[in-house]
């Protein structure tokens, strides 16, 4: 399934893949990723760290329209990509 035919599908399926799940909350499909390190969404099943990972449907649409969930994760991206930043800026600090 496309990201385009999951926004124009009359029924969702019961589970999401990466992408799909990064498209329906507004992410980019690495920075969920750093929200699921960070303990804000959890995979179906129990996939190995390099396994391919599926979200529930409902829990996503539920999460897409909290407010305090959604800041808390971008929050979380955000978070991320300062630190990565500040120990660039360490490493190489005239880069």
């Amino acid at each position: 399934m496309t990201e385009k035919s999951l926004f124009t599908c009359q029924r969702l399926p019961g589970r999401l893949d990466v992408k799909q799940t990064a498209e329906l909350l507004g992410f980019l499909p690495y920075e969920l990723s750093v929200v699921v390190r960070n303990g804000l969404l959890r995979p179906l099943g129990k996939p190995a760290p390099n396994g391919h990972k599926f979200f529930s449907t409902v829990e996503i649409l539920q999460l897409s329209q909290d407010r305090d969930w959604l800041d808390k994760a971008t929050r979380a991206v955000a978070k991320c990509w300062k630190d990565k930043n500040r120990k660039h800026d360490e490493v190489h600090p005239l880069a």
